[in-house]
Formats: C-alpha cells, structure tokens, sequence
C-alpha cells in the first residue's frame, strides 16, 4: 500500500458505497440493504447487494464483492491506486505524493508504461500512413471521403508490410522485449522469432473515455484474413468493457448516443456532425458496455447494418440496455445497409430525420419475429400472436404492459381485449411454473447443500457473517473460537483483522478489512464470508441453538485438525492437551447453551 492507512481510511468513509455504486446502478432499498441488478454479469432479477451499515456490496449470482475501492477497480478495470485517487478527487481530498518502493514503482508505472507505448506506436502508425509506403492506405481512407482533418482526430495511420518495423522502432525508443509482449503489439513464437501484430492493415487507435490509446483495431489491406483484427487482451484493454468513439461522444452533449456495428460508421457519423456515435469492439455487444453508456446517456439509437447479421445483433443488444435501464430505438437505414452508405447516397439531413423517426426497440422486435410466420394463414397466424403474447410478459409494470398490448392490438387488428386475456394467461402459466419445483431439481439441490467438503467452509462463513452483524456474540464465544481455529487460510486472515478490531475498538469495520487483501480476486472472498444469505424468520431460540451447533462444528473441526497435526509431529504433550479439550467440548456445549 503507497498511501497511510489512515488516509485511505478517509477516504473510505467520505464515499458512501451507496451514492457512488447508485450513481452506477439503479439500487432500491429493500429491507436493511439496496438492491440492483448486477453490472457484472446479465441477470433479470436483482442479486446485487448494497449494505450502508456495512459499506459492502455483494453479488450472490456471480459472487462478486469488496468495499467501495473494490468496485471501482472492478467496474472501471483501476489498480487500487487508481481507484484511491478516484475517490480522492471525488470528495476533494488531495492525495500527497506517495513513496513507492522499486517494485511499487514498477507495477505501478506499468500501466503507464504501456499507455507511452501505445501513444507512440499510434504516433508511429500515422507518420506511416503520411509517408510514401502508406500512400495505398491513404488512398483507401480518401475512397471512403474522409478528409484529412477527420484522418488527424481520430488518429488513423498504417502498419507497413514488413514484419518487424514497429518492434524495432520501440527497441529503438529503449523499450525492452518483456513490456513489448505485454503490449499485444508484437508477437514472439516458440523460436524466439519477433513479428509485429498488425502489418499492412489501416490502423484505427481505440482510445478510452480520457482519450488514452488502450489499444488497435486493424483493416487488411487487400483480400487477407481476417478482414479486421483487434489487440488481444491486456492490462489496458479489454473489449467488452470499452466502445469506440466513447471519448468524443461522451462529450457531444447530444440526448443519445448512437451505436454503430464498425470504426468506419463511426467515423462517417462523426464527420457528418453525429459526433454521439460508438461502435463496440468486434465483439457482441455487453453488460459491461451498456452500464459504460449508462453514465452518459439514457436512450441509445441502434443502427446496426440492415442485413441479417445486423438485425440479430440489434436483437442481442436490446435486452442487454434494457436490463441496464436504458431506452432502446432502432434507427430504419433501408434501403442502404449502414449509416456510412445512407449519409452517402442521402446526406445528413436525411439520416438526422431517420434519427428522430427510429422505431420502439420492442416492436422492432415483434416486427423481425413477424418475418417467420405467414399472417395470411390461420395456423400461423395464431402461433405469432401466441409468441408475441409470450414476449409482452417482459413488461412487469401493468399499465406499460396495456400500452403495448393496444400498440400491437392495433397494429395488427386483433382487439385489445382479446390480446390482453392471451397475455394474462400466459402470465398466469408463468406464475404456476415458477412456483412448482421439478421432484428431480429438488433432489438436486438437496444433493447440492449436503457436500460434506462444504460443510465446514459454510459454517465459518456464518459465524463470521454473525460476528459483524452482533459483536455481542464476540463476548459469548470468547475462550472457546479463536482466528486459530479458522482452518481456510483467508478465513483466518479475516478472522484475525476482525478479532483485532473488536479488541481494540469494540466494534467491527467489515469494509476497512478487504483493504488488507490486494487482489480483486481475494476481495470478492472476503466479502463473502460477510455476506451469507441468513434465515430472517429464525426466533430467538433458533438462532441461539444454531449459533452454538455452528461454534462447536467449528471448534470440534479444528480441535481434529490439530490432532492430526500432534500424531504427525509425535508431539505428545500438544496431543494430551488436545484430548482433554475434546473431552470439554460437551461442557462447554452446556456451559454455552446458558450463557
């Protein structure tokens, strides 16, 4: 850790995790904690916790967790001195030069590292692309009816045909092999051979929301494979959590953003004045994204090609939005396939009426699904209001629900009344299924709960979740459960940062213990030892009864443990002393139940 703990304490404790994951995620208060839906993974109902009594979150679909640094780093992919001076910044703390050791100071500017390295071949690319071997790609960039100040802003260039001519200009800047390999912009094979990532290819740097080059997206020159190519993963970039064209758009102050499917739709948009477009990364389209695009907008206006690929796109994408609470339309380009071609033939003033005419993102929907029946044949017809019955389940609110209903009702001469009694049946159907458990799925989650390897895990996981919910338990159990007799390592490690607490303070911080674990890895699991979903409807009786079954499962594992440690290591005397407290363990049950 750079900082004083005592600092990052600070500012800790002035970002409520709630107002800065809710600025993130739409939360609702549900009992003592908030909930939402999770931001990293898809999911329809809310599994994501938010505790202001314990400034912790939780996720108990996908097990992510951690205090408010833990988030950041995770949502915006910042070591944890980024994310300290995140929040720093955020409630006005000025953060003093820190002292880094040499290996702090090489972790910490290796992000920085490869971002100069990445400038530089960004830099290296568009001298490429002005020069006389670049002049084919220019020439490519000029086809398409791009200027030249467009080329400059959004920093287009060329990699040469020769195979290491970006290795060695980075060698040459002093850069050496290991930072290079990290970089994803040079390749080294089994025979030590070096080979530059992208060669004869236009070249589109892909910067992030600040405007730093993260990483390349590549088009051949040519009729080479694969047409475009993307910089692998690395400690800068990853595609699901970026889109290009973010850090103009972000700043357009346009009412929407517009998503397009490749670099040229969006440098065309761009040019013609839509300076709110983005494209995601040759990828489908994500959780993560959507969340990115939350922060800067509400609507976001698909534009995906018209052709087939693109309309199972925008079908993938408007779930996606509409789970991260954003308003989907869907822009109509026929008769061209994508904007580029449409402003083409048309111009802007006829795409900028496309714009403001796109259609409702669900009725897209029904209108594609309507492609696969034939409405002039009963039968048919029949299956697709059945099917478009189904899909109106989606809206949970009723009056949404009803408007739909006549929007479709309407559309397709049905009658509302007669559409509405189809949808509430299937929601009645819906309702029944959702309440039946399967005897084989029962069976298997019985089969599930009763892992004996689990046991024990689960059993310190409660009473740690216990010990910050109640630190009067930590008077009941003291002489009988110490952080020694915590037998998973990171259990014990929190077991003793949380007994320390309580000794020192008498009272327990559970978000200032996942400061002590540096990983993000080791963060989530520790938050979940705190977090262990408790049966509320327990009385006061039960909750005693299974308070003690749960110390004295722990203790009696641990005294067995250490048993077999003793036999080991001949240790006679640890072996006798370990007897007679097993021997103890049924007074201490009693002198437990009556305390």
């Amino acid at each position: 850790m750079f900082y004083p703990e005592e600092l990052v304490e600070e500012i800790r404790l002035k970002n409520d995790i709630v107002d800065v994951i809710g600025s993130y995620v739409k939360l609702q208060k549900k009992g003592g904690s908030h909930m939402g839906l999770c931001p990293f993974h898809n999911e329809k109902s809310p599994s994501f916790s938010v505790s202001a009594s314990k400034q912790m979150y939780h996720c108990f679909g996908c097990g992510v967790g951690g205090n408010v640094f833990t988030f950041i780093m995770e949502y915006e992919n910042y070591t944890f001195v980024e994310a300290l001076k995140f929040l720093a910044n955020r409630v006005g703390i000025n953060l003093p030069e820190a002292e880094y050791s040499e290996e702090a100071k090489k972790q910490a500017g290796l992000k920085a590292r490869l971002l100069e390295i990445n400038k530089e071949a960004a830099k290296y690319f568009y001298y490429q692309l002005k020069s006389e071997r670049g002049q084919a790609a220019y020439g490519y960039l000029k086809s398409r009816e791009l200027s030249d100040e467009t080329i400059k802003q959004f920093g287009l260039g060329y990699s040469n045909k020769t195979g290491d001519d970006l290795y060695q200009y980075l060698k040459h800047l002093g850069y050496e092999d290991g930072i290079l390999r990290e970089s994803g912009l040079i390749s080294f094979d089994e025979t030590r051979k070096v080979y530059d990532k992208f060669w004869n290819r236009v070249m589109f740097p892909i910067m992030d929301a600040n405007n730093k080059v993260i990483g390349f997206g590549g088009r051949v020159m040519g009729d080479g494979m694969p047409k475009y190519l993307n910089s692998p993963e690395t400690k800068l970039f990853d595609k699901s959590r970026n889109l290009y064209g973010l850090n103009f758009a972000r700043i357009s102050r346009k009412p929407n953003i517009i998503i397009c499917e490749g670099y040229m739709d969006v440098i065309a948009l761009h040019q013609a004045g839509f300076n709110n477009a983005v494209a995601s990364l040759g990828t489908a389209f994500t959780g993560l994204q959507a969340n990115l695009l939350k922060r800067y907008t509400s609507e976001v206006l698909l534009t995906y090609d018209s052709d087939e690929a693109g309309t199972k796109a925008a079908l993938r994408a408007i779930p996606i939005l509409k789970e991260a609470g954003l308003t989907a339309k869907v822009v109509d380009m026929k008769p061209y396939k994508d904007p580029d071609e449409f402003i083409k033939a048309l111009g802007p003033d006829e795409f900028k009426k496309r714009l403001d005419t796109a259609g409702n993102a669900f009725l897209f929907e029904v209108d594609v699904m309507e492609r696969d029946y034939d409405l002039n044949d009963p039968e048919q017809k029949t299956r697709f209001f059945n099917e478009t019955a189904r899909k109106m389940l989606v809206f949970t609110e009723e009056i949404e629900r009803n408007i739909y209903i006549e929007a479709v009702a309407s559309k397709y001469r049905i009658g509302f009344d007669n559409l509405k009694k189809l949808v509430n049946r299937y929601g009645a159907q819906l309702v029944i299924g959702q309440n039946e458990q399967p005897k084989e799925r029962m069976a298997d989650r019985g089969r599930q709960k009763n892992k004996p390897e689990d046991g024990i895990k689960q059993s310190q996981k409660i009473l740690l979740t216990w010990l910050i919910e109640d630190t009067g338990i930590f008077e009941k159990i003291k002489g009988i459960i110490s952080p020694g007799d915590f037998t998973e390592e990171l259990y014990k490690q929190v077991a003793e940062i949380l007994f320390q607490q309580y000794e020192t303070e008498h009272a327990v911080t559970p978000a200032k213990i996942i400061n002590h674990f540096e990983s993000k890895e080791e963060q989530n699991e520790a938050a979940s030892l705190f977090n262990m979903a408790m049966r509320e409807e327990m009385s006061d009786l039960q909750r005693r009864k299974a308070l003690e079954e749960t110390v004295l499962r722990i203790k009696k594992n641990s005294l067995d443990m250490q048993s077999k440690k003793a036999i080991e290591n001949n240790d006679i005397q640890a072996l006798q002393i370990i007897i007679r407290e097993q021997a103890d363990l049924q007074k201490l049950h009693i002198s437990f139940k009556d305390g």
